[in-house]
């Protein structure tokens, strides 16, 4: 099966590095035009810099996935650069994992803030959008933790949660726009996030790595760029029932 999305235009949050980065360079591959937002202007021009290589066209924007204005001008400006927006990835986020009573309202509200109305927003800006050209697909990257909480994973395992239960809703009330919405649920995947984990633990990226690996029956930590024939997809079930499923 060849895929091809020539023709059409993918915005990615936090686009910048990790999965973002590994979406937008794909997206690129198969004939997208794609812009990007983040917060680090540097990393991000390198981001888009690599997608140029590719040969497709790139808006990259210096933008916080918290800021309702900063995602009304993302969206607003990927439109009125390419002409429509066919693809919403919501992928801008932190891990915040804690023991529950060590967590500050600061912190919950903050967690919140770009895991669940950080998503509310950009499918708020791209919706009408989608609508009125007939359809499109927005993918919210979420985590296991939403569908099996652990202890110590405060408070990024409830705001996840409504990540879901947000994706399952919206998935059911723009079906008859043809507007698809799915989310994804990664585990531990490579990642700046997971190497400045690796710093504050005293250990070197490559025992972190190493550790954590031990813990995942596969046996190692997922790439970013793991998509060669889904070789980091086991134990799972994806529903294709047109939505008709109640839950995730």
């Amino acid at each position: 099966m060849q895929l091809s999305l020539q023709g059409k235009v993918a915005a990615v949050t936090g686009g910048s590095e990790g999965i973002g980065r590994a979406a937008a360079l794909r997206l690129a591959e198969l004939g997208a035009k794609v812009a990007i937002c983040a917060r680090r202007a540097e990393v991000l021009e390198k981001t888009a810099g690599e997608i140029r290589k590719l040969g497709a066209e790139v808006l990259a924007m210096t933008a916080d996935a918290t800021s309702a204005g900063d995602m009304a001008r993302f969206v607003g400006e990927t439109v009125q650069r390419f002409g429509r927006i066919d693809i919403l990835v919501n992928n801008a986020g932190a891990t915040g994992q804690a023991a529950f009573d060590t967590v500050d309202d600061a912190a919950w509200q903050q967690d919140l803030e770009i895991k669940v109305m950080a998503h509310v927003r950009t499918a708020r800006e791209v919706i009408p959008h989608m609508k009125r050209q007939g359809g499109g697909r927005i993918i919210n990257l979420n985590m296991v933790a939403a569908k099996q909480p652990g202890a110590e994973q405060f408070p990024t395992t409830v705001s996840r949660a409504a990540g879901l239960a947000l994706t399952k809703g919206l998935s059911k009330e723009l079906a008859p726009f043809n507007i698809l919405v799915n989310a994804v649920a990664v585990g531990k995947i490579k990642s700046m996030q997971q190497e400045r984990r690796a710093k504050r633990s005293g250990m070197s990226v490559e025992e972190h790595y190493a550790k954590t690996g031990k813990t995942i029956p596969l046996g190692r930590v997922g790439e970013a760029e793991d998509s060669d024939a889904a070789s980091y997809i086991t134990g799972t079930c994806i529903n294709v029932d047109g939505g008709l499923s109640g839950v995730l």
